[in-house]
């Protein structure tokens, strides 16, 4: 019998498989909360890790971004060998762990110009292939500002990583913003042409922005892409990738109500663009989509059960 993501100890993520996975989101019912963590700059609170202050205020999943795969980097945990970062991660939290990587596009015309990334952070099969080997849980392909990740390129990522991980590690595909791409901004982040392309790659969960997150994307708009991503067979996140994770709690919890209006599987929250999502709006989040009671379950339940 499935056990909904509710209701799992670390010792249930432990023994979890991707479909398990899958499943346990499914079972939540639209109660699934992603805490997207930069771990490259110090922590916020000097004596824990960004990845503990998520996990202690309601996240499900730590997301971390601007992580290289190649050379592992998250201060504020203990020192341990590389290759032991993100196990270490999950001792510490008792929560599963997704790593963002970025298909590049260097095709296309950028607003302001290319940031250019480190080559552990792009989306390769390599790259990919390291991660899972780390301990990670969960690929989510998707763009930071700037650096240009498009559609297109996050479909021939999928094609690729899904080829050697596919039955291994849930693969989540899309964009929160623009990436700095002029073509793909507003309703062009994401279309129902790109994510019939992105599950025919191979991608189980798609990545949407959040209704009021971007310039005309709408909880309408949304809704009928969660609805569509659905008949497909893939599950969805909703995003706040645009620094409004760090607004007043009465943004956040009208963000998550819509989010939770259009029907979508799964919430993030992201970092804010430099370490973490501000604490108490990850706590409000999650009691605006679940209540008190299950958020403070998540908050109090020992790592050790």
């Amino acid at each position: 019998m499935t056990k909904r993501i509710l209701d799992c100890n670390a010792s249930d993520f432990v023994e979890m498989k991707k479909i398990d996975i899958l499943d346990s989101i499914v079972a939540s019912e639209g109660r699934v909360l992603v805490s997207e963590i930069i771990g490259l700059y110090n922590p916020t609170l000097h004596a824990i890790s960004n990845a503990e202050l998520a996990a202690a205020f309601g996240a499900d999943i730590l997301l971390l971004n601007m992580f290289d795969v190649y050379e592992p980097i998250f201060n504020g945990i203990p020192n341990v060998e590389k290759p032991n970062v993100i196990k270490e991660i999950k001792r510490l939290t008792g929560r599963l762990i997704g790593v963002n990587l970025e298909p590049v596009d260097h095709e296309q015309e950028i607003i302001g110009g290319f940031t250019a990334i480190s080559q552990g952070r792009l989306a390769t099969t390599d790259t990919a292939k390291t991660a899972y080997e780390l301990g990670a849980d969960m690929i989510v392909l998707t763009g930071n500002p700037g650096t240009g990740v498009s559609n297109k390129a996050i479909t021939s990522s999928l094609k690729g990583i899904n080829a050697i991980l596919g039955d291994k590690i849930i693969l989540v595909a899309g964009k929160m913003h623009a990436s700095g791409s002029l073509k793909e901004a507003g309703e062009n982040i994401i279309t129902k042409a790109d994510i019939k392309e992105f599950v025919e790659a191979g991608a189980n969960i798609i990545l949407m922005p959040a209704p009021g997150t971007v310039p005309g994307i709408t909880m309408e708009y949304i809704k009928e892409l969660v609805t569509y991503a659905h008949s497909l067979g893939a599950l969805t996140l909703t995003a706040i990738g645009t620094s409004q994770e760090d607004a007043d709690s009465d943004t956040i919890k009208q963000i998550a109500l819509m989010c939770k209006m259009t029907g979508t599987d799964m919430h993030h929250i992201g970092d804010a663009g430099y370490k973490t999502a501000n604490p108490e709006n990850i706590m409000d989040y999650s009691i605006a989509i679940r209540g008190k009671r299950h958020t403070y379950i998540r908050m109090a339940r020992s790592i050790n059960r």
